[in-house]
């Protein structure tokens, strides 16, 4: 294999660059990123670069000199348009066919918008920067969808004094992820501080300094911003003969076809640990990701499965949300340690007969991840969570 093409130079693509020289491989690498900046970490955007409390420079993930140690065809601020397997040639919008002998593909997703096509959204630097610099005192912030990156920034916006709306189209924010008495107690942390959150509104329209909701209702606003997810980037892909469906699918070894790997928020695999395809949008996952597809696509003859437990943090107010594991389709929760009023707790999640998720509240990183082992051993539930007087039973999301 004397060229590897990587597109997508953020946390997976680079992850997958560096491993590909850390295993050896000598030949042609080619790192290809739509933005003009060098590989940059992306959850800050959302909590310390949105508060002002880090410039710009405290995000790269690597400096010039250590990049430059890698040898890369380094593409910066150019995307891919177009993918050509019988040729082995990545397009680029500048022109450029880059021929590849081994692929990753790490594009990454982009924000979901909403009719209209108004307000920010929270994806890139210069996404947060338009932001940060119209929060402050006394500003009318709307946001549109209460899950982790809206509350995240409803929280630093609430913090640099701005007056907080929060709308969010489901009876209780983030209920379908970390069951509804979960998603109460992260959803009082708003009402706590005097942010206004309005459940169970369907928002049609969103412009600059406004939303409609159904009904005909105008919510005003300085600003508005738009969280209610995001569409993996694939369309570059679209006549590729990749299989695509929510990402780029792949096999539990990352491969979505021959010579062909994905990695990082783009990717939708099969994880043998779960037994489910999934896609997962977390740093901790598109870094051990990308290492793992650079593997696979070096050695075939030695290539292993893909089946992380996932880990993921938030920050809010001042609570640190932790989880491991695959919380979405739960059939029961219940907490194990603390108590959910305190904001102050361990619950930990059952679908099936097994242990297959945990979250963490106010506690110490320790105390969670002596849970993972549970789900990475696919522990029985009820072997694993057998003290009844000290556990408490939520009602379960199906």
């Amino acid at each position: 294999m004397n060229r590897v093409v990587v597109v997508g130079a953020s946390a997976a693509g680079l992850a997958a660059a560096e491993t590909l020289r850390r295993e050896g491989y000598d030949g042609t690498l080619t790192l290809v990123g739509d933005e003009p900046h060098l590989p940059y970490d992306r959850p800050p955007l959302s909590k310390q670069y949105l508060a002002a409390e880090w410039e710009a420079d405290r995000l790269a993930l690597r400096t010039g000199d250590d990049l430059a140690a890698l040898g890369l065809d380094l593409r910066l601020g150019v995307a891919a348009t177009g993918l050509d397997p019988g040729d082995r040639v990545v397009r680029l919008a500048d022109g450029a066919r880059v021929p590849y002998d081994g692929l990753i593909v790490a594009t990454g997703v982009r924000p979901r918008r909403l009719p209209g096509g108004g307000g920010h959204v929270l994806r890139t630097l210069r996404d947060a920067l338009a932001l940060r610099e119209r929060l402050g005192p006394g500003r009318r912030l709307v946001v549109v969808g209460a899950g982790f990156l809206g509350a995240e920034a409803a929280a630093v916006a609430w913090r640099l004094g701005a007056r907080v709306t929060l709308l969010e189209p489901a009876p209780v924010p983030l209920a379908h992820a970390v069951g509804e008495e979960v998603g109460r107690m992260l959803s009082r942390a708003h009402l706590d501080r005097g942010v206004e959150l309005r459940t169970g509104v369907t928002v049609t329209e969103v412009t600059d300094r406004a939303v409609r909701l159904a009904g005909g209702e105008v919510v005003e606003a300085d600003e508005v911003l738009v969280a209610v997810g995001s569409l993996p980037n694939t369309e570059w892909l679209a006549d590729s003969g990749l299989t695509l469906g929510d990402g780029v699918v792949c096999d539990a070894y990352l491969e979505a076809a021959e010579g062909v790997y994905a990695a990082g928020d783009v990717a939708r695999w099969h994880n043998p640990l779960f037994g489910v395809r999934m896609r997962i949008e977390h740093r901790t996952n598109a870094a051990e990701q990308g290492m793992a597809a650079a593997r696979n696509l070096l050695g075939p003859d030695r290539r292993k499965p893909f089946a992380p437990v996932p880990y993921f943090w938030s920050d809010q107010y001042d609570m640190k949300v932790q989880a491991y594991g695959f919380l979405r389709g739960h059939d029961e929760v219940a907490v194990v340690e603390g108590d959910l009023a305190e904001r102050r707790f361990v619950a930990v999640y059952r679908t099936g007969a097994r242990v297959s998720g945990a979250l963490a509240v106010g506690m110490p990183p320790k105390v969670i991840r002596a849970w993972r082992q549970s789900i990475a051993s696919g522990a029985v539930w009820d072997e694993a969570v057998r003290a009844p007087v000290q556990v408490r039973r939520l009602r379960g999301v199906t």
